[in-house]
């Protein structure tokens, strides 16, 4: 099982989400931005690491807020969403190709990629 961190950016009530952009895997889907951990990280360094890489932001990195099991057909994952703050930079796309900052309500109704699917529902009943 892959380990995936999943960032949590919040603007008010809203939270940053990207879509996949074509060529990508899971091209067109909506997702929170992260990526797979790599040894020896941990999953803040991870997501810290990916955040930079994907998106051009320095962040920090704190508490998990959910975590998701899926079986895709390639394989299975654990998605671990981490709330993160942007310290600096402006968020520059590279494999996506769409952001937007929505409610978790909003997020429900977008395509999402299916691991994130239960981290969005938890977001929406945290904020209930």
């Amino acid at each position: 099982m892959k380990l995936v961190t999943a960032a949590i950016i919040r603007d008010g009530e809203n939270i940053l989400v990207v879509r996949r952009g074509q060529g990508e895997k899971l091209a067109g889907f909506w997702e929170f931005p992260g990526g797979k951990v790599e040894h020896p990280e941990t999953l803040q360094e991870c997501l810290e690491r990916e955040l930079f890489e994907e998106l051009d932001i320095a962040t920090k990195v704190t508490n998990i807020v959910a975590v998701s099991d899926y079986k895709y057909d390639n394989g299975a994952i654990k998605l671990v969403a981490l709330e993160a703050e942007i310290l600096h930079g402006e968020i520059t796309l590279s494999v996506h190709d769409k952001l937007r900052w929505l409610t978790p309500t909003e997020i429900l109704e977008l395509k999402l990629a299916p691991a994130d699917i239960p981290i969005a529902q938890a977001l929406l009943e945290n904020q209930e």
